[in-house]
């Protein structure tokens, strides 16, 4: 479980055990459950990251809500963009090996994360991340729900693929951004775990 979340937790657990020790059954029974859905929320199961060259996994848990072909600072590809509900794992994971060239932070709106146009105006962190195979980039997008971004990295950090890299709190949004010679390996309205589904396959030209 990620740490941060125990005290988001453990103030509603402990008033909802007040509330009950108080026979206020009712409001007892919503603090503590509210309690117990953080700690689920806030959930970082281990994943067994593949390893096969070339492989783009997937940085979020999430639903494949399109699959388009987009520009990226004026450069043809493909965008991969996953829906997290509230009931996913919302901890991201860098999708390939390499070094963190850029962070960027992007204030924007919070419509809602399964509109397409939340992956332009949505406030977001564009992160870059050089590879021997060229450049890639994936977005950590907030929802109308979930209104914080998180990214434990740095510019100049080395990221293994699958790595642990930051959070988006309740329900969000994730962008992948691929040159067009990598291999999309995923459809539309399919559902991907972080760290462990492959994406697409960019082999080194």
């Amino acid at each position: 479980m990620v740490k941060d979340g125990l005290k988001f937790a453990i103030p509603p657990i402990v008033l909802g055990l007040l509330a009950l020790v108080l026979e206020w059954k009712s409001i007892g029974a919503i603090l503590v459950f509210v309690g117990a859905f953080v700690l689920y929320f806030f959930r970082d199961p281990d994943r067994a990251i593949p390893s096969n060259p070339g492989v783009v996994v997937s940085p979020a848990d999430g639903r494949v809500v399109e699959i388009v072909s987009e520009q990226f600072d004026g450069r043809p590809g493909h965008r991969i963009s996953i829906f997290l509900s509230v009931w996913d794992v919302h901890v991201n994971r860098a999708p390939v090996e390499g070094q963190i060239k850029q962070i960027e932070y992007r204030p924007g709106h919070f419509y809602a994360a399964l509109r397409a146009r939340a992956s332009e105006d949505n406030e977001q962190n564009v992160i870059r991340i050089s590879t021997p195979n060229g450049e890639m980039a994936f977005k950590q997008i907030a929802g109308w729900i979930a209104r914080r971004v998180i990214c434990w990295k740095e510019k100049g950090n080395r990221v293994a693929r699958g790595e642990r890299v930051g959070m988006i709190r309740f329900g969000s949004r994730v962008d992948v951004w691929l040159p067009p010679e990598a291999q999309v390996a995923v459809e539309r309205g399919q559902h991907v775990a972080g760290g462990s589904s492959v994406l697409a396959l960019w082999n080194s030209q």
